[in-house]
């Protein structure tokens, strides 16, 4: 076994990116259907920067609890370490990525070690680096459980109903908006994997990025508002979504979708004269779901597009990047 204390980026109190410190903290033991990770490379997410700022994003009823200091992070790629006695499928030495213990704030992902339920692990594609691998899951499974696949039957904070995707071919017309990001980069390209005729909305520094992965028209949001030059589609996923998500009701046809990443607030009302569907989810870990997106990630059917990387040691600068926005695919932090 390695040397029982580690390097870990914890955040001490709310703030700015400058509050993520680097400590050394204890080496975590794998309890009962955990294995021990060795993290190669970690996946940044906007929850990273939720948890940071103290949650102020979300109403204080849905909040998840967690205490002080705390470990940020769900997204890794890495190699077991160690195994529970319990758990089967997984051996040491095995490369993994998962998105771990979401919904929640217990990942603990920004660290040199971290255990894992074996539940939310999947086995890394042999064709890509762990840096990719560590891109892929929140934004992946984010983008699968909207349009794919909901994979779970857990109750949504944000709604009643259970999410139900739309069915994608070559009749369906889909709208992304924030479509270089890291959810909506992957929601261009399962929608092309699936035969739609895909518009990217998006700032016009992504447009031949997001022509490469497959889009067929780009709205430059920055030039021309898109709600106001698109018509008739069926869904519209907002990678973006919040409060502004409902100006993308209009550009639906009857019988059409909104599915808001982030939600908003819609009137019941509209929705129903304009005759159209507003649904989320929110993502959960899911390490068969990944196992079936490995194969698409091994194939090369679907790409994981890295913005930039920094090292474990400079979160704060990986923070400090996501807080200027117009990222292009995933922000890493890489783990020696």
């Amino acid at each position: 076994m390695p040397t029982h204390t580690m390097r870990a980026v914890r955040i001490h109190e709310h703030g700015d990116p400058e509050v993520l410190r680097y400590d050394e903290v204890p080496i975590p033991e794998p309890g009962p259907g955990e294995v021990l990770v060795r993290v190669h490379a970690v996946g940044i997410n906007p929850p990273d920067w939720y948890l940071r700022d103290g949650l102020t994003n979300i109403p204080p009823e849905t909040r998840p609890k967690f205490d002080l200091p705390v470990i940020p992070g769900t997204d890794v790629s890495g190699v077991v370490e160690a195994v529970a006695a319990d758990v089967e499928g997984f051996s040491v030495g095995d490369e993994v990525f998962g998105l771990l213990r979401f919904p929640g704030f217990e990942g603990s992902a920004y660290a040199e070690y971290v255990a894992a339920p074996a539940s939310d692990l999947a086995h890394k594609p042999a064709g890509i680096d762990h840096v990719h691998a560590a891109g892929a899951p929140m934004a992946l499974l984010t983008a699968w459980q909207f349009l794919i696949e909901l994979g779970h039957d857990h109750p949504s904070p944000f709604q009643a109903a259970r999410h139900r995707p739309v069915a994608l071919d070559a009749g369906t017309t889909v709208l992304v908006n924030g479509a270089a990001g890291g959810v909506g980069h992957f929601a261009v390209q399962l929608a092309k994997w699936k035969g739609a005729h895909v518009i990217a909305v998006a700032s016009g520094a992504h447009e031949s990025f997001l022509r490469e992965l497959g889009a067929d028209e780009f709205v430059d949001y920055t030039k021309v508002r898109p709600e106001e030059l698109v018509r008739s589609v069926d869904l519209v996923l907002d990678a973006v979504g919040g409060r502004d998500s409902k100006r993308f009701l209009r550009t639906l046809k009857r019988g059409g979708a909104l599915f808001p990443v982030f939600f908003g607030e819609y009137d019941d009302e509209e929705t129903a004269k304009l005759g159209v569907t507003v649904s989320g989810t929110q993502v959960r870990s899911n390490g068969a779901q990944l196992a079936e997106l490995g194969h698409l990630l091994d194939a090369g059917t679907v790409h994981v597009a890295i913005d930039s990387t920094f090292p474990l040691a400079d979160a704060r600068a990986a923070h400090e990047r996501a807080a200027r926005g117009h990222i292009q695919g995933k922000i890493v932090l890489t783990v020696a």
